[in-house]
């Protein structure tokens, strides 16, 4: 199997197991909404070898302030678009001030999932449980990043292309 090959082997089987454990977990926690627990958990998983858990920690980090930020905005009681707009800049202020810029994808994301809101739904309960789904993803894709790279050892190929 050539490094190509087999990189995207182990990435496959990490995103298979973390579909499993995220639909596992919302069947026993009912508060844990399995599609934005499963979108937290791909976006901080990395194709990537090199760094893969250092980036997957910055990653969830991201996210936290993500879901920090956007609760604080839910205090603030912006319309949409506005409050996505000053939650995403305050973000990304957060982020370069904390060196994460490489979490800056997940935190948008994970602002977004937290201000998001319709209006037959009390959005202060939407909110707690979709920072509850990323806290949740984030989670289990730190536990299956680090079962493939530290437990089963298992290191990507550097690849020249």
């Amino acid at each position: 199997m050539t490094a190509k090959r087999r990189n995207m082997a182990v990435y496959a089987v990490k995103l298979m197991s973390a579909v499993l454990l995220c639909y596992l977990l919302s069947l026993w926690v009912s508060r844990i909404d399995y599609i934005w627990a499963l979108i937290s958990a791909v976006l901080v998983m990395s194709p990537e070898g090199k760094d893969a858990q250092d980036l997957s920690l910055t990653r969830i980090k991201g996210n936290i302030i993500g879901c920090l930020v956007g609760v604080l905005f839910l205090f603030a009681a912006l319309e949409n678009p506005v409050n996505i707009i000053a939650g995403a800049f305050v973000s990304l202020m957060l982020c370069y001030a904390l060196n994460l810029v490489a979490g800056a994808r997940s935190t948008l994301v994970a602002l977004i999932i937290t201000l998001m809101h319709t209006e037959s739904v009390d959005y202060w309960g939407a909110a707690a449980t979709r920072v509850a789904a990323v806290v949740a993803g984030c989670a289990i894709a730190l536990l299956v990043t680090n079962f493939f790279h530290s437990y089963l050892r298992l290191q990507y190929t550097e690849t020249n292309t």
